[in-house]
């Protein structure tokens, strides 16, 4: 896997308004934020997509979640609710090939969450 943005944020080597961090993962601001509170969650590990997740991954899986829920705690917004997302490949909207949560809340959220995007040939 090459070096994504995820990656070197990892590193420092990009700097990032950075939320929580231990060894196994680190959250952070999203640059262009969707909502109020918009902040990724991503796996030190870098696996590129859902369809790559290994049977020894799924605890990190796991941790993403619980640490994205906790960081909603702490921002007050974990029972008005919020919205977490993980995208997978092209259509699924994903751009960083770096698995990662997007976790979005502070306001209320619609469904379905986009508009129909056709793909013209």
């Amino acid at each position: 896997m090459s070096d994504t943005i995820f990656t070197k944020i990892i590193a420092r080597e990009i700097p990032a308004d950075i939320l929580f961090e231990d060894e196994q993962c680190l959250a952070f601001s999203d640059i262009n934020p969707q909502a109020p509170v918009h902040f990724l969650v991503i796996p030190k590990k870098p696996i590129a997509t859902i369809n790559d997740i290994a049977e020894e991954d799924e605890a990190v899986v796991g941790h993403l979640h619980r640490i994205a829920a906790q960081i909603c705690a702490d921002k007050g917004v974990a029972e008005q609710g919020y919205r977490v997302v993980m995208n997978c490949n092209e259509y699924g909207g994903q751009t960083v090939y770096h698995i990662h949560l997007h976790v979005l809340a502070g306001k209320p959220m619609g469904w379905p969450p986009y508009q129909e995007k056709l793909k013209t040939a």
